[in-house]
């Protein structure tokens, strides 16, 4: 509840993102914290779907632990091509672009997902990874996706 209730204070406060669809929701232990699993569209890239798995923490958890306004940064991210792929629409810069983006605290941190065109090797990068404001995650994740000839390039 309480993390439904941050990301609604944050959405609100942001511009229109991608939403995830919630498709799984796994109780991991007795005090009630599941893994949830959300499908993501690439809203520039048809074609391509991601799976998201990270862990939300119960209110028992939130209780025992002192810490009631953050979730853990762990993902987990696989994408797969789910029909023909158009690529004319997306940045090619170097550090790609930012497809997905939900808050993981109250304020300080949210898990994002970008994408990153290889053009060289012809393949679609997808990263997820925590962002903080007062210092950065090494917890990431990353899927790919290759590309065919017959997949229109930017």
């Amino acid at each position: 509840m309480i993390r439904n209730f941050a990301a609604a204070l944050l959405m609100a406060a942001l511009p229109a993102q991608v939403m995830a669809e919630e498709v799984a929701r796994v109780g991991v232990d007795w005090v009630g914290n599941d893994v949830i699993v959300e499908a993501i569209h690439d809203p520039k890239v048809s074609g391509v779907t991601c799976h998201l798995a990270y862990f939300s923490r119960s209110v028992l958890d939130r209780l025992s632990q002192g810490n009631w306004f953050e979730d853990p940064s762990n993902s987990a991210i696989q994408c797969t091509r789910t029909g023909p792929i158009n690529l004319s629409e997306i940045d090619t810069g170097d550090d790609g672009e930012k497809v997905f983006s939900e808050g993981r605290s109250l304020v300080f941190k949210s898990l994002s997902v970008r994408r990153i065109y290889d053009a060289e090797n012809r393949v679609l990068i997808y990263l997820a990874h925590s962002a903080e404001l007062s210092e950065g995650s090494a917890k990431m994740s990353l899927a790919t996706v290759p590309l065919t000839d017959e997949d229109q390039a930017p």
